[in-house]
Order: structure tokens, then sequence, then C-alpha cells
């Protein structure tokens, strides 16, 4: 059931360890790479809600989610075949986006699948299983190009060009992302939708949600967006922030013109399409849900750091290359991707060890502990000079991604309905793109204006944003189980 996540790791540890390399070798400066990165959080804040309405109401010889487990990995093997022959880095930024929505058409499913094949007990072991095949997954994809650099593959870049190393692992990762996701797909089996509604008897998925306040929390959305953009117009800063700002407002728009069609034309409460669905489901999340945002957003903002920034902060104070075609930027680039297996594999090890984190002190304070282990270890980049003295705040890193993986999901499952499980994981990720797509418009900025062009403060950044993270799991107010 699990198994499939190794694969779909390959893609996204490829991704995270080596489009930056990508970015930077096809010319592209510090201060752009997060604009860049913007395409794949923008991608999933599209996707993945589609992606989990449409799975809750399909029904096939496949089952519910496995069509798009398939349909998916067919198209990201394709997108990763592709990706290292970009000649340009605008041809680049579009495969960037295309890997991105078919790796989400991919997962997304993933999520509701374990919720809906186990019990409400059983779910903490599932989605510690999954962050087990994902760290073993992502090890094995990160560590490729340093594994095939010691194998007598070319590691220096070309003019214009991609390192062999990196293409070939990306070659590799499309494979093995394509036989993970078919012995998923070929070996399990699903509850029919009726069975399910058995074991979850819960209100259907066309009962209108609670709406009260909907144009209130419209306006103050739309309100804050037009304030962002005044503001970003009177500092003259940087072009991309307006995506922030832009989010707010059209969020905003849409509560207010679903809230207006509802009182102008009743009926349209029992004839919502998608976009009604996922909206008054978007305002009526369960109050848990609410809590776990802000857990999820300054912890995804703190990944999203350390992915587009890692590469360039080894290069420039471990290894002290700024030359994106240097073979020692190459050689750093590739230690990068040692580090990002390293923390992956402690991700596998600790989805061994979390459970008895949780057994003793619960699933709180657990996952406190495990980004505040993370949030360490991002700070510590700002302090190390040895490349191989990184290993060890990797440990922390590796920790704080097993519970990012795992923990927040074990809380959210229990209190969400069955018959709305994939439309309310497609909008609990809504929470994962959010910081990332806030991190893609403010970090470039902050790089010029705070950090003085040095990467390394972007990390920290990171570490005290997971920080915040743990704080705020001590708010989530949990169900209890059985």
């Amino acid at each position: 059931m699990c198994f499939g996540f190794l694969g779909i790791q390959f893609g996204f540890a490829l991704q995270t360890a080596d489009v930056s390399r990508i970015f930077q070798t096809l010319g592209a400066s510090l201060e752009q790479i997060p604009v860049l990165w913007v395409a794949a959080p923008l991608t999933g804040l599209i996707v993945q809600p589609i992606i989990g309405h449409c799975s809750d109401r399909t029904w096939t010889r496949l089952g519910r989610r496995r069509p798009y487990f398939l349909a998916g990995a067919l198209l990201a093997t394709l997108a990763l075949l592709w990706m290292p022959n970009a000649g340009a880095l605008w041809i680049a930024a579009i495969l960037l986006w295309l890997m991105d929505a078919t790796f989400n058409v991919a997962m997304e499913p993933f999520r509701a699948f374990v919720a809906d094949q186990l019990p409400v007990r059983q779910r903490p072991l599932g989605y510690l299983m999954q962050s087990f095949f994902i760290g073993t997954g992502a090890v094995i994809a990160s560590m490729l190009p340093w594994i095939l650099a010691h194998l007598g593959v070319s590691n220096v870049a070309p003019d214009g060009g991609i390192p062999d190393t990196v293409k070939y692992s990306f070659y590799a990762g499309g494979m093995a992302m394509l036989g993970a996701v078919l012995w998923t797909v070929a070996s399990t089996r699903e509850y029919p939708p009726e069975q399910l509604r058995a074991f979850d008897p819960t209100p259907g998925d066309d009962a209108l949600p609670d709406l009260r306040g909907i144009w209130r929390n419209g306006s103050g959305w739309l309100l804050a967006g037009v304030a962002v953009a005044l503001l970003i117009a009177y500092f003259g800063l940087r072009q991309e922030m307006y995506l922030l700002a832009g989010g707010l407002a059209v969020y905003g728009l849409l509560l207010i013109g679903y809230g207006a069609a509802l009182k102008l034309r009743p009926i349209l409460a029992q004839k919502r399409g998608l976009l009604g669905h996922v909206l008054g489901d978007l305002h009526a999340m369960p109050a848990a849900m609410r809590q776990l945002a802000w857990v999820q957003l300054f912890s995804w903002f703190a990944m999203f750091s350390m992915w587009i920034y890692t590469t360039a902060t080894v290069a420039q104070v471990q290894y002290g290359a700024t030359d994106a075609h240097s073979a020692l930027y190459n050689e750093a680039a590739n230690w990068v991707g040692v580090l990002s297996g390293v923390y992956n594999g402690c991700a596998a090890l600790a989805a061994l060890v979390i459970p008895l984190m949780v057994r003793r002190w619960g699933l709180r304070a657990s996952h406190l502990v495990n980004l505040w282990l993370g949030g360490a270890g991002l700070a510590a980049f700002l302090f190390i000079r040895d490349p191989y003295w990184l290993l060890l705040p990797m440990v922390g890193v590796g920790f704080a991604w097993a519970s990012i993986l795992s923990l927040p999901y074990t809380m959210l499952s229990d209190n969400l309905p069955a018959a709305k499980m994939g439309v309310y994981m497609g909008i609990f990720n809504f929470f994962i793109v959010i910081p990332q797509l806030v991190a893609a418009s403010v970090l470039g900025e902050l790089l010029k204006r705070c950090f003085h062009g040095q990467p390394a403060w972007a990390l920290a950044t990171g570490g005290a944003s997971l920080f915040v993270a743990g704080l705020c799991t001590l708010r989530v107010r949990l169900t209890e189980q059985p």
C-alpha cells in the first residue's frame, strides 16, 4: 500500500536536490531561484484539491485512488526523462511545472488511500510506513549523482548543459517511480464506496457546510491582499511578491463571489460544482484542521527554504565556490545530494523510532521535539565550515522530515469524514503549498536586502520557522482515541 511512495519520492528527491543546481547551471542568479520555483507550489495549490475532490467521486475497475496513481506516474516519468535535457532556463522552469503537476496527481490520493484502508488505531503506523518508504526512496535518489561521479561518470556541466551524473539520475528516477507505483496499483485493492460509508456513516459529500461569516472572511482576505500590494509598491519590493498579494485578493474574491451566488440563487446550494465544494469545505474546515494549518505553514516554509538554498549555501560557505560551471561547485552540489540522502535516511529510521516517542510523550510533544531538532539542524549551517560535519545536523532534519510527513496527517485524519477524505486531504495541502509560495515570494527580497547575498541566512530563517511550528503544535486539540 505504501510502496508506491518510494517511487514518488524518487522524483521529489531529485527535484529538491538537483533542480536549483540545474537552474544555476543554466544561468539563474541566486535571487531568481525562488521565483523559478513558484511553479511547484502554485501547481500543488490548484491540482491537489481537484484531484482529491475527483478521487472521492471516482469508482472504476481500479478503484477510487489507484487510477490517479497510475496516470500521475506515467506522466511524471515522461517529465523526469525530459527535465535534464532542458537546453534553456525557461524550458527548465516549464518542466518543473510539469513535473510538480504530475507528482501531485500521483501523490495526493496516497494520503487519502491510507486513511481509506486503515482503521483509526492503525493510521499512525500507516503514515509512518509512508515516511519510511519516502525516506528510503529519497536516500537512493538524492545520492545518485554522487554515486555516479564515483563510478566515473562526468560530473562537470558543459556550457549550457547539464552534467551526465544528473541526467542519468533523472533517467533512473523515472523508471523507479513508474515501477514502484505500478506495484502498488497491481498489488492492492480498495473498499467500494458503500462499504466505506458503512465504516463511517457521516453526512454525504453533498451536505452544505456552515457558511456563516463567508462574506466577512472574504472581505478580510481581499483587503489584506490590497494592503500587501500597496506596501510592495510603496517600498519598491521585488515583482514576485505580488504573487502573495494576488493570492490573498483572489481567495477573498472567490469567497465573496461564492457567498453572493448562494444568496442570489439558493438552488446553487444543492448543485455546487467542484469550486463550490472546495470553497465551502475550505471555509468550514474542522477546528483541528485550522490549528494544524499553522503548524504546516511554518514547517513547509522551512523545508522549502532548505530545498532551494542548500546547494548555494554549501557551495558558497563550505566549498568557497560561486561559479555553477566549475568542478568545485559541482562537487559541492553532489555533496548536497549526499546530505539529502542522509536526512532522508534518518527520516526512514526515525519512522521506526517516532511510534515509541508518541507512545511515551503523545503526538503533540513528539512533533514539537522533532521540529525543534530540525530547526537546530538548519541553524547549524551558519556555524559549520567543514562539509563533513554537515552530516550531523542532517540527523535532526531527518527526524523533523519524518514527523512532518506523518504526525500532522495522523492528527488530521481522525477528525475527517470518510466521504470527504480526499478533498480535505487536498485542502490540507494548501497549507503545504501556500508557505512555499510565500517563501518563493519573499526569500529573494530577503536575500538581497537583509542577508547580503548570503544564502546560509535563508536556511537559518527556515530553522527559526521550525521552532515556531513546534510551538504551534501545542495549540492543536486532539480527538480522543478509542
